[in-house]
C-alpha cells in the first residue's frame, strides 16, 4: 500500500518528483518546447502573424506536431501532469488549424472556358531552361514567372516569343513584364491577347494584365511580395496587404492572382487575401497542404507558399507540383474552368 502511495506521489501538477536526477531536466526541456510551440499556436489562434520568429515558424505549422509530441513523451516519462495536459491541448489546437482554410463552392452558371495556369519561381533565373521544358510539356495557357531576371526573360522570348507564329501551339506572343536583375524581374506569358494593366508597386516585380480568353475578360496579377525576413517584416505585411486590396477591388469579376506569395494559409496576412473573396486553387483540388518550398526537402518537409488564387468565377479541376531542379521552389500547374453567371 505504501508503495502505491509513493508511486502516486510522483505525479504532480507543478514539477516532477523523481528518484532520477534527469527528471527535472526532462520536464524543463518539455516546458521549453511547449512554451515555444504555444507562442506560435497562440498567434495563430489570435489571427496575427506576430514578430520574429513567429511568422517564419507559422509557415511550418503542421510540423510543430513533432516537437509537441516530444514534449508529451518527456512529460509522461517525468510524470509531469500539467505538462501532459498542456501537450494534449497544444496537439488538439494544431490538429484543428492544420485543416485547410477557406470555404469551397461550385461557381454558378455555365462553363465558358478552360484554362491551364502555371506559376514558377526560377530562383534568379537559374531554372529557366527547366521551366522552358516544363512549359512545352504542360502547355499552359498562362504562365507566371518570378525571379525572371534579364537572361531569363531573353530565353523565354527566344523560346516562345513574338517570332513564333500566333497559330503555333508552342508560342506565347503576349507578355507583360517588370524587368529587373536578380529576384526583381517577373513575367506573365499568355497564349491569349493581353492588355497592360497597372501592377502592384513592390520591392520585387508584380506585373498585372487583362487577358481576353475567347471573348471573356480576365484580370491577371502576379504575386511576389518580400519574404518575411526578420528585417523585412513590415514590407512583407505591406505588400501582402496591397495584394489583399487588389483582391477586394477585383472580387466581382474573373481574376487570377498567381505566384510566390512567401506566405502560407497559416499566415494571417495571406488569409485576409482569401477572405477578400478568393479561393486557393490547390485547396479546391484537395492539395492545400502540398509543400512547394523549399524544393530540396519537399514534399516530406516544407510549406506551400506558391499559389494560384481564383475569384468565385472559377472551378479548379486539377493541381500538380513539378520538381524542376536549379530552383528552391516547386512549380505549380492548375487546370481551371471559367463560369459565366446566368
Amino acid at each position: 500500500m505504501r508503495g502505491a502511495t509513493a508511486e502516486a506521489d510522483e505525479w504532480t501538477d507543478d514539477a516532477p518528483v523523481s528518484r532520477h536526477g534527469g527528471g527535472q531536466a526532462g520536464a524543463r526541456f518539455a516546458a521549453l518546447l511547449l512554451a515555444g510551440v504555444s507562442t506560435v499556436v497562440g498567434c495563430r489562434i489570435a489571427d496575427t502573424d506576430g514578430i520574429t520568429p513567429v511568422p517564419q515558424l507559422l509557415a511550418f505549422l503542421p510540423w510543430l506536431l513533432a516537437p509537441t509530441t516530444v514534449a508529451l513523451l518527456f512529460a509522461a516519462l517525468t510524470r509531469w501532469r500539467l505538462g501532459l495536459v498542456w501537450s494534449l491541448a497544444v496537439l488538439a489546437a494544431l490538429a484543428w488549424y492544420i485543416e485547410p482554410y477557406g470555404k469551397t463552392s461550385q461557381p454558378k452558371g455555365s462553363p465558358v472556358a478552360e484554362l491551364r495556369v502555371l506559376t514558377s519561381n526560377v530562383e534568379f533565373g537559374q531554372a529557366t531552361d527547366e521551366l522552358i521544358d516544363a512549359i512545352r510539356d504542360q502547355r499552359p495557357d498562362l504562365v507566371f514567372v518570378q525571379e525572371c531576371e534579364y537572361g531569363c526573360e531573353e530565353k523565354l522570348e527566344q523560346a516562345f516569343g513574338k517570332g513564333n507564329s500566333k497559330g503555333d501551339k508552342g508560342s506565347y506572343p503576349y507578355r507583360q513584364a517588370v524587368e529587373g536583375a536578380g529576384s526583381d524581374g517577373s513575367v506573365i506569358l499568355s497564349r491569349h491577347p493581353l492588355e497592360p494593366a497597372a501592377g502592384i508597386p513592390a520591392t520585387m516585380g508584380m506585373p498585372g494584365a487583362t487577358a481576353d480568353v475567347n471573348g471573356h475578360e480576365i484580370r491577371l496579377q502576379l504575386a511576389h511580395p518580400m519574404p518575411p525576413l526578420p528585417t523585412e517584416l513590415s514590407t512583407w505585411r505591406e505588400e501582402l496587404s496591397d495584394l489583399r486590396d487588389y483582391a477586394a477591388t477585383n472580387r466581382t469579376r474573373p481574376t487570377l492572382l498567381a505566384g510566390d506569395f512567401n506566405a502560407s494559409q497559416d499566415h494571417a496576412a495571406f488569409r485576409r487575401i482569401l477572405d477578400a473573396g478568393f479561393a486557393d486553387a490547390a485547396r479546391l483540388t484537395g492539395d492545400a497542404r502540398t509543400p512547394s518550398w523549399p524544393a530540396r526537402t519537399a514534399p516530406p518537409l516544407g510549406a506551400q507558399i506558391d499559389h494560384v488564387l481564383v475569384s468565385r468565377d472559377f472551378a479548379a479541376n486539377r493541381a500538380r507540383f513539378l520538381d524542376l531542379g536549379n530552383t528552391d521552389h516547386r512549380t505549380l500547374v492548375v487546370d481551371l474552368t471559367l463560369f459565366k453567371s446566368p
